[in-house]
């Protein structure tokens, strides 16, 4: 069964000088604030699509690199994510980049690395993103 997902943004005035909301159905978040000035000069009390991309991708690299690591029979004691997003005024988004440190017990380090690029590969966010977006991941093994 498939479930959809929706977001819904208010916008008010032009691009530049304009400002608006970002709101999940779920009500998990939100309202969050927006406006050009977090997308494109500096953030601080507002947020942006990119910004809003980068936790989905990171939330979503997590999960995926959970379950390999799961059937992998070495499941994860935690995994810590960060995704940066680079968005370019007149270009557009430009990476991704993923930086995830994860405890991992009875993993060796090459088996990590390798699952940690085939989850960069494999999440359903990298997969809407590539060939649009340059991705990458960097991935440390912590202490168990």
């Amino acid at each position: 069964m498939a479930l959809k997902s929706t977001g819904r943004a208010f916008w008010e005035g032009d691009l530049f000088t304009g400002k608006g909301t970002a709101t999940v159905d779920s009500g998990a978040v939100g309202p969050m604030q927006v406006n050009w000035k977090a997308r494109a000069e500096e953030q601080g009390g507002t947020t942006n699509p990119e910004e809003l991309i980068a936790a989905a991708h990171a939330t979503c690299y997590s999960m995926a690199f959970s379950n390999m690591l799961a059937k992998n029979e070495t499941p994860p004691t935690s995994i810590d994510t960060s995704a940066t997003v680079t968005f370019v005024p007149g270009t557009g988004i430009t990476t991704s980049e993923l930086v995830v440190t994860a405890v991992v017990p009875g993993i060796e380090e090459e088996k990590f690395q390798e699952l940690a690029a085939a989850a960069k590969d494999g999440c359903p966010v990298s997969q809407a993103l590539k060939g649009n977006v340059e991705l990458s991941v960097t991935a440390t093994l912590a202490g168990s």
